[in-house]
């Protein structure tokens, strides 16, 4: 008994899986500038674009390191770390995971475990427990997460608790 077998290729690359890297990138080190100043610099040890699919991303598995640039301060980075991270371009969202960790340029930082940037709305935003200290050794913990501007010019906190100094107390009331 002979047997054989023909394959169609024209109906099956309707079913495949468009869900691969269109692009892999080793060692990532990216500059991102606007008008000649550095805005950002980046470094991952693996970033995969998906471009083939509905929804676009880009995702750094293995972790990233961020710094962002003001053109205010600029020799004062701030800076984002986390274990992973994934970018939508095109919806302009970004969300970070696994030990996240802000900087910004005034010298506070942020811990979490997730943080979300929507940056057609300029918010930033978690519903994790968020630990903040800030430079002059003051905390804030915010059990339920917290919402800001993508600026860190104001935030907001749920369910928070902190430890102020009397002197840092007076001077915020003034």
């Amino acid at each position: 008994m002979t047997m054989s077998c023909e394959e169609d290729l024209t109906k099956s690359k309707d079913n495949q899986s468009r869900n691969f890297p269109s692009e892999i990138i080793n060692n990532a080190h990216i500059t991102k500038r606007d008008s000649g100043f550095v805005t950002m610099k980046a470094f991952a040890p693996i970033i995969e674009k998906y471009e083939l699919i509905d929804s676009p991303y880009i995702v750094a598995k293995k972790g990233i390191d961020i710094e962002f640039f003001d053109k205010k301060k600029p020799k004062v980075p701030g800076k984002i770390t986390a274990k992973y991270a994934r970018i939508f371009e095109y919806k302009k969202f970004y969300e970070a995971k696994g030990n996240v960790r802000i900087t910004t340029n005034e010298g506070q930082r942020f811990a979490m475990q997730s943080v979300y940037w929507d940056q057609r709305k300029n918010r930033i935003y978690t519903h994790d427990t968020v630990y903040v200290t800030m430079e002059d050794g003051s905390t804030l913990v915010g059990a339920k997460g917290m919402t800001a501007k993508d600026d860190f010019s104001e935030y907001t906190f749920f369910d928070n608790t902190g430890n102020f100094s009397a002197k840092q107390l007076s001077e915020n009331k003034r």
